[in-house]
């Protein structure tokens, strides 16, 4: 009978919320407002179906349309109550499905990892924060010296970004330089790298973030963005003009910045490299290159 649908409704929803709730109550994150929103949901798709059902002559046929897909007769028409069964199953999956959108609502801007909260992609590749190169006062703009080598230079840059892209320590940011890159696309898809600076910047301002960036040049090699006598020198004097040279886009863009110059940033993203909570950890760090950044971020808050 409909009224006994619509009480097979209620208990099938019934149990797919407690279901849900008990698994979401057992994470850190889920709150009690989650978990209200878990039963309410599952409730109100509960009682929407049961009156689906109640009124229609043909309940497997409206089961149909209402999850968009193949009818379940055929699967259920072994079991006792073929048409009721298939309400059941239809009301408990609806719940399910509803119940778990509610409990996974989250905080825009924030990610949750091992129960911290963590500031993550506050800025996107299509809205990304426009921020200003502004001059570090304790490193100079080249951190090497000339060796010879095309890929002699490693930048150390600072970007103000106001206090609007908080970040932690082992982080990355992406930076969006104007291109094109060796797909022609303009402006250049994103690069990340990784933070060089602790959570307070190099300036201890909470507004600022540095970035330790390795100058891509590569001359005469398999792939070439300059053909010969179109390669102009850098920011450094470097320059191949009787070469075909390939220079990385965003790493030119990033080392031939200057202070004032605009820079657009998106993030911060990356939960790999995150600092352990325990402050007796013993802590092993290896890297080449510019792979020390994040290092130098964990080195700046450890002994400053």
């Amino acid at each position: 009978s409909a009224q006994g649908i619509a009480e097979l409704c209620r208990a099938a929803a019934d149990l797919s919320a407690a279901v849900v709730l008990e698994r979401n109550m057992s994470r850190p994150s889920c709150s009690a407002p989650a978990a209200a929103a878990t039963l309410l949901a599952s409730g109100a798709a509960a009682a929407h179906l049961a009156f689906v059902h109640a009124g229609s002559k043909n309940p497997v046929q409206q089961t149909q349309r209402l999850r968009g897909g193949a009818s379940t007769k055929a699967q259920t028409s072994g079991l006792a109550g073929g048409a009721t069964t298939t309400g059941v199953f239809a009301a408990a999956m609806l719940a399910s499905r509803v119940a778990c959108r509610a409990a996974a609502v989250k905080k825009k801007g924030v990610k949750v990892v091992e129960g911290k909260e963590i500031p993550w992609n506050l800025f996107s590749p299509k809205a990304p924060y426009q921020g200003k190169v502004v001059e570090n006062d304790k490193h100079a703009h080249t951190l090497t010296s000339e060796t010879g080598d095309a890929n002699w230079e490693t930048s150390h840059v600072t970007f103000d970004h106001g206090g609007n892209v908080p970040y932690i320590e082992g982080q990355s940011i992406g930076v969006i330089a104007p291109g094109p890159d060796k797909k022609g696309e303009q402006p250049a898809k994103i690069r990340l790298y990784s933070i060089a600076s602790s959570a307070v910047g190099d300036d201890q301002s909470s507004k600022t973030v540095s970035l330790c960036v390795k100058r891509v040049v590569e001359v005469d090699g398999e792939f070439a963005n300059r053909e010969v006598g179109e390669d102009k020198a850098d920011k450094a004097g470097t320059h191949y003009p009787d070469n075909k040279v390939y220079r990385g886009v965003c790493s030119n863009h990033i080392c031939d910045m200057t202070p004032g110059d605009d820079v657009l940033i998106t993030g911060p993203t990356g939960a790999e490299m995150l600092l352990p909570e325990d402050p007796e950890a013993n802590i092993i760090m290896l890297a080449t290159g510019t792979g020390i950044a994040p290092m130098r971020s964990y080195t700046s808050l450890l002994f400053n």
